[in-house]
């Protein structure tokens, strides 16, 4: 059973590009393929040597993603900031989601591996780079269950830090849906409880002087081509701030209900000290 969309109110208008905006919509456009798909390259070419040496294990390329990753808002000319210490355990992140840009600001930071659903791997382009950067695809049947848990152990077992959204979907990036708890479920589920954490992580999107406060924001039926044009053409670009917060103990959490909920107000806390923060839904 797939996630819900969620709508929201609707977006203003987008403005009319220039001549100015489509200008800078190729230079960054072009900048930005070249190193995506330069670095995907590299990284598929590292690939033949580093899979049958180390498996799971990457011990290399995904530095290439962080590199590729962080440049990208350099190009962009969008701000980077980043507080609180990434987790250096054993376990997993979450965050709330409110843009395609999500995947940029949690890859320039940290090594991480994203959890996404299964429809992803065949989105154009986009599914193409996520397996390419070992993104783990779950299917949201129940009757996959016993499968999905056990790729999440595979993972942990070979040191991967897992990054995965529980609201199950984005938003306008001002508000924060509630956490669904089935993907915590995973972590109770393991010899290593004891040692697992879980980090919350908020992303903040501060928009261009003047601009919709949303201007970064992808949900509903917003298609990705025409939201990626507009953050390119913007002559004034904002800034994402991404917060690491303190990792909560598995163990001590006792269930996934209780840890998803601790993630969430860790993840809300973070949005509504920087700005406000819609009251959650549901």
């Amino acid at each position: 059973m797939s996630d819900p969309t969620w709508y929201g109110d609707p977006p203003p208008e987008d403005a009319a590009i220039g001549v100015g905006g489509w200008l800078r919509v190729i230079l960054r456009g072009g900048a930005l393929g070249v190193l995506t798909f330069g670095g995907l390259g590299l990284l598929l070419l590292l690939r033949l040597f580093e899979r049958p040496l180390f498996g799971l294990h990457r011990p290399v390329t995904p530095y290439i993603t962080k590199f590729v990753c962080r440049t990208a808002f350099r190009i962009m000319g969008i701000g980077f900031v980043t507080k609180g210490t990434p987790m250096t355990g054993p376990g997993a992140a979450v965050a709330n989601h409110g843009s395609w840009l999500d995947i940029f600001a949690l890859n320039a930071r940290k090594r991480i591996y994203f959890v996404a659903k299964a429809e992803v791997a065949g989105w154009a382009g986009i599914g193409w780079l996520a397996r390419a950067t070992g993104t783990v695809f779950i299917e949201r049947d129940r009757k996959h269950a016993a499968a999905q848990r056990q790729v999440f152990l595979d993972r942990l077992a070979a040191g991967h830090r897992l990054m995965f959204f529980p609201e199950g979907t984005s938003t306008d990036g001002h508000r924060v849906l509630p956490f669904k708890p089935t993907l915590f479920a995973a972590f109770f589920d393991t010899d290593a409880v004891a040692r697992m954490q879980i980090q919350p992580v908020s992303v903040i999107y501060h928009a261009p002087e003047g601009a919709d406060p949303r201007f970064y924001g992808w949900w509903g039926d917003m298609a990705f081509g025409p939201h990626l044009v507009k953050v390119l053409a913007s002559p004034r670009q904002g800034a994402v701030e991404v917060i690491y917060h303190p990792p909560l103990s598995v163990a001590r959490m006792g269930d996934r209900k209780t840890l998803a909920r601790a993630a969430e107000d860790q993840v809300r806390a973070g949005i509504a000290a920087q700005r406000p923060v819609a009251p959650p839904e549901g």
